[in-house]
């Protein structure tokens, strides 16, 4: 049995690395709200907007990748730091852009420069533990940061309600400082030297090689990624759709989107409870059956232009599908890659956001005023 100061302890590290997987959700989700002033700032349509989404998604993307490999050949905490200082710098170029194709850029870098506080914190959790441990570890973790949706974009609407949307890029930015602080003086070093890969840029591709051609570990990394990437396609498409659609505040849109966070947080503590008395294959084969059955009542609601608290109870249900299959699909994905951490946790995360990547400005390539992209992109038999 735990003792009560292991769980304590096992608390504060946990929201300490909650921080930083934080950074990730408050890039997408802190400035969804502003999309329709962007929209009238840079003089563009909805698509245009949308697209600064998609930037920031394959920032997201391609940030793991490059910068999961470096933490596991210079260790987590230096390639962490520097990470953190360049998304201090580009939240601020992001706050003064002077037009929507710069400012699309702009959110690639930080997307990218974000990426480090995903992928490092999970490789470190993975340094750190394994089995059923990792399990429950990452199912509280998956717990704490299942609260940022509901922060973010609250944060974003009060931070909107006293000034413009320049003011959501200067608080990331102050964000960013506040992260660079907590590196230099909480992050330790949890990758010895003697566990680091080689450089040898050869070598690299083969361990990338490896990882894409085991079965096991893609498999779980696919189905995480195509329910991420039903989950990018509400994010692009809510703000237009709950505010043009059905006439919502910024302020009641940004509850309404919080509300999913409630949902990943039960869903996340459901993991954390069955881990070590189910087999994690069972926990995952019953979220994916939540999220076929979920993601149709989407379609279905969709389709027939249900009213609104339908709409926000289907996405609701769907969205808590990813507090199930995101905490387990780790896990079972990451069994045995302890030696390769970093690339392995990148490539988990690269998916996801690839796929929303796609998925984001496809929901509003018929408008901002109709719903039925996203349906189609709900469509169940994509699972």
């Amino acid at each position: 049995m735990e003792s009560k100061n292991t769980n304590i302890s096992q608390l504060s590290f946990a929201l300490m690395l909650a921080v930083f997987c934080a950074l990730g959700p408050f890039t997408v989700d802190m400035y969804l709200s502003s999309f329709p002033q962007i929209m009238s700032t840079f003089d563009t349509n909805a698509s245009m907007v949308q697209t600064s989404l998609t930037a920031s998604l394959l920032g997201l993307s391609v940030g793991q990748i490059v910068i999961g490999t470096l933490s596991d050949v210079h260790g987590r905490r230096t390639p962490l730091l520097f990470s953190m200082l360049l998304y201090f710098l580009t939240s601020i170029f992001c706050a003064f852009a002077p037009s929507i194709e710069i400012f699309i850029v702009l959110r690639f870098l930080q997307g990218f420069v974000a990426s480090a506080g995903l992928v490092i914190s999970r490789a470190i959790v993975r340094d750190l533990y394994s089995g059923v441990e990792l399990t429950k570890f990452f199912a509280l973790l998956t717990t704490i940061t299942s609260v940022t949706p509901l922060l973010s974009p609250l944060a974003g609407s009060i931070v909107t309600s006293f000034t413009s949307w320049v003011g959501v890029f200067i608080f990331t930015s102050l964000l960013g400082i506040y992260l660079t602080i907590i590196t230099l003086w909480k992050i330790k070093e949890t990758l010895p030297a003697n566990n680091r890969i080689t450089s040898n840029f050869k070598q690299l591709l083969i361990n990338y090689k490896l990882l894409i051609l085991n079965r096991t570990f893609m498999g779980y990394a696919l189905v995480s990624g195509v329910i991420f990437s039903g989950v990018f396609a509400y994010v692009s498409g809510s703000p237009f759709i709950y505010q043009n659609i059905h006439g919502v505040s910024p302020q009641v849109f940004s509850l309404l989107f919080a509300l999913n966070g409630i949902g990943l947080l039960l869903a996340s503590q459901l993991v954390k409870y069955l881990a070590g008395r189910m087999n994690p294959r069972v926990i995952f084969s019953i979220g994916l059956w939540y999220a076929f059955i979920t993601s149709l009542t989407v379609l279905i609601v969709i389709l027939f232009q249900g009213p609104l608290y339908a709409l926000v109870i289907s996405l609701f249900l769907f969205n808590s599908s990813n507090g199930i299959i995101g905490s387990i699909s780790f896990t079972l994905a990451m069994e045995s890659q302890g030696h390769i951490a970093g690339s392995a946790s990148a490539l988990l995360g690269i998916l996801p956001f690839l796929l929303g990547s796609i998925t984001s400005p496809l929901v509003g390539i018929a408008g901002e005023y109709t719903a039925l992209p996203l349906g189609e992109l709900f469509s169940p038999p994509v699972y």
